[in-house]
């Protein structure tokens, strides 16, 4: 199972320097493996939220992204809900401070370990405190 983290669901949806490798990428896989989180959905209203304030995106974009991502989580995607075991382990993969784990990623990292799945990112400060904490995580 791969779970795709917010950068990556961004990057697709939105105009970013990677979003044609990203959406190319999404359409190779298999929906069957493909997983987000609860957090990743609130994760990716914000991000867009922030591009509208930005000027990076504009309202009417906002609203068309944020179609496009709910008929894919409904459609395409696994929703991997965040239990009491995800948020303690968050914590206690967030108390390695030298992996320079920010507390919002403790929680993709640790809803995907709990998951037996391989976290898909474009955020290498993520990635890089993966490896240490022994989750499977790749760059795409």
């Amino acid at each position: 199972m791969y779970y795709l983290d917010t950068s990556l669901l961004v990057a697709a949806l939105t105009n970013e320097p990677r979003t044609l490798e990203t959406q190319e990428w999404l359409a190779a896989q298999s929906p069957e493996e493909l997983a987000i989180s609860d957090w990743v959905v609130t994760e990716f209203s914000g991000a867009l939220s922030v591009k509208v304030r930005t000027g990076q995106l504009s309202a009417a974009h906002r609203a068309d992204a944020l179609a496009v991502f709910v008929s894919l989580t409904q459609a395409s995607f696994a929703l991997l809900s965040a239990s009491r075991l995800d948020f303690q382990t968050a914590a206690r993969f967030a108390d390695q401070y030298a992996t320079g784990l920010r507390a919002g990623d403790a929680p993709h990292l640790a809803i995907a370990a709990n998951h037996g799945a391989q976290v898909y990112s474009l955020d290498r400060q993520l990635l890089q405190a993966a490896k240490p904490l022994g989750v499977s995580a790749a760059f795409l």
